[in-house]
Parts: structure tokens; sequence; C-alpha cells
């Protein structure tokens, strides 16, 4: 297996406990509730996550019309099919795999992690992967085991991966 958490599992909550951004409230408790009701994202909804992940990536994902923000979105977060899911929100400009992972990790139903270099590292992962599916699904699976083994949510679990990095490697 390539992942390890660099920290015990015990501590998932307190790590969690030290992350803070306002903006994260914002997501997860209005736009991500809305998209779940909705089963799609508006354009707007989408640029506030895609912000969220990286300011970097505005200019590329207000390239997208609003119509078909609505139909990939309600296309991968009305799938079953993992592959499906991540692959069809790349079809967005501006939406390569750390991204679309933001998107179904705060707007689908299933506990999908978030790709970040900052999470991980706290896996065990020194160097930034190439991404692709099967790496994808091989970090979900091990998210997915490891959340459910603390007891923890997937948010909870990411929040304690981005905040023991911070501290560990610096800004």
């Amino acid at each position: 297996m390539r992942f390890r958490l660099r920290f015990p599992a015990s501590a998932i909550e307190k790590w969690a406990e030290g992350f803070s951004d306002a903006s994260d409230s914002v997501i997860e408790k209005r736009i991500a509730p809305a998209a779940r009701r909705q089963g799609y994202l508006t354009r707007e909804q989408f640029l506030a996550i895609a912000e969220w992940k990286t300011v970097r990536s505005r200019p590329r994902c207000e390239k997208n019309d609003a119509g078909f923000v609505k139909e990939v979105t309600r296309a991968a977060l009305g799938s079953k099919d993992e592959r499906f899911k991540i692959q069809a929100l790349r079809l967005l400009e501006g939406v390569e795999w750390p991204t679309a992972s933001v998107i179904l990790h705060f707007c689908d139903r299933g506990r999908y992690p978030i790709l970040d270099v900052r999470a991980l590292w706290s896996a065990g992962l020194d160097a930034s992967p190439c991404y692709g599916f099967k790496f994808w699904m091989e970090y979900t699976d091990f998210m997915r085991a490891l959340a459910a083994g603390a007891g923890v949510s997937m948010r909870t679990l990411d929040k304690a991966l981005w905040q023991y990095s911070k501290v560990k490697q610096g800004s």
C-alpha cells in the first residue's frame, strides 16, 4: 500500500480542530447542501468551489457557461459510476483532478477525499503523484477505510490531513 497516515488515527479529530477557513463554512453550509438538493451546481456555485480550491483556475473556470456547468455536474453527481463522476467533471474548463475531487467531496452524497498536496503528504506521499483514475480510486478507498475505521467524516479527515501538513511542513 502506498499510503500511510503520518500520525495516529486516534489524533484525527485533534488535528481537524486546528483547521480554520471561513470560506470553508460557506461551501459546507450553503453551497454543498444546495447542490445536493438541486442535483447539480449552478455556474456561481461551481465558480465559488473552484476558487476555494485554487484562485489560479478562476479565469479558465469562467469560460464555462451556466448550461454546461449544470449538465456536467448533474451527470456527474447523478451517476453511480466512480470513474464517470470524476472524469465527467474534468470536462469543465479549468477542472483537473484536484478541483473535481473538491466538487465530489462537498457536493456528492458519497464519501470522497480532496486531492491536495498537503493531504497527500499527510497520507505518506513525499512527492506529488501523476494523477489518474487508478491513483484517485486507490486514494479514495484508503481514505474511506481510514475515516470509517476512525469513526470520522471525510470532511473531518480532510481537515486533519491539511492541518497536520501545515503544522509539520509549514506554510
